[in-house]
């Protein structure tokens, strides 16, 4: 495969274990693999009635490794959007397993000062794109199986096994309005930052407390369902490879100076220019 694939309208999806890969993957056709010079791997392939081609990538879990897989995603890829799709453990007491959570933002939770009075919160949050947030409200309408809540979802580098816990005291007085709590999203929010002009959103099935099989498979499925409806709603740029026909030639006149600002020949083109002394045209 070449290492750089050719232009088209393209959406990253970034998992980070293989069941939330699984339930994005089944929704993608026509997959080919795609490998890095660096031996990243993305398949990509489309998403029925969409212009969109869907990358997906799976990239393990940690904010700092999504950070950085996200950066060299989107310097390779060039996408249009990117999406972080996945399971959460739930926050908030009307959040159920199997309900699904599209953040509209995501809260960096680990900065801050440890003074003597404690632990002093410096929030980092990124927005979830507007565009993407407002096809999912609509996406969600028509989906009678799915449950969706559209919160802040907290991001850092800690599983969230006891609602008791000092991390679970800490979220719930300095990030009380954030649903679910996943690993992810904040690193690949801030390189989808840097990056430029990029829509992006999180999207994150709620799993229930004691982290069962089914119970990640099923909040994989649904934040996945969620995702590619979401992406048939959300349309590629006006311009974007593949989206519009060519534009049409435009005319040509011998007459034109536009037509070759260097036309070919042994000659110099004098129009419009003011000179002094002599000029050798060519010399033998």
């Amino acid at each position: 495969m070449p290492e750089t694939p050719p232009p088209v309208p393209t959406v990253v999806v970034l998992t980070a274990l293989a069941p939330e890969y699984t339930a994005v993957r089944a929704h993608i056709e026509d997959r080919e693999e795609l490998v890095h010079r660096d031996g990243t791997r993305v398949e990509r392939g489309r998403l029925q009635g969409t212009d969109w081609y869907v990358a997906l990538a799976e990239l393990g879990e940690g904010t700092r490794t999504a950070a950085a897989l996200t950066t060299r995603l989107i310097e390779w890829l060039r996408p249009e959007a990117v999406l972080f799709v996945g399971v959460a453990a739930g926050l908030a007491d009307d959040i159920a397993p199997g309900d699904v959570v599209v953040g509209t933002k995501v809260y960096g939770i680990h900065g801050g000062q440890w003074a003597s009075d404690g632990f002093l919160a410096r929030p980092e949050s990124w927005p979830g794109s507007n565009a993407l947030v407002q096809a999912a409200r609509s996406a969600v309408r028509d989906m009678p199986g799915v449950r969706a809540h559209f919160k802040p979802i907290a991001s850092g580098d800690v599983v969230l096994a006891d609602a008791e816990s000092e991390i679970a005291k800490h979220l719930r007085e300095h990030y009380n309005d954030a649903a679910a709590i996943e690993m992810e999203g904040s690193g690949a929010a801030h390189a989808a930052h840097l990056g430029g002009q990029l829509d992006t959103l999180v999207i994150r099935g709620i799993r229930d407390r004691a982290d069962a099989s089914a119970s990640r498979e099923r909040a994989a499925a649904q934040a996945a369902s969620v995702a590619m409806t979401v992406l048939r709603k959300h349309r590629p740029r006006a311009g974007s490879a593949g989206c519009e026909p060519p534009p049409r030639p435009r005319p040509r006149s011998p007459k034109s100076s536009e037509e070759d600002p260097h036309p070919a020949g042994d000659h110099i083109d004098f129009r419009n220019g003011t000179f002094y002394g002599p000029v050798i045209g060519k010399q033998r």
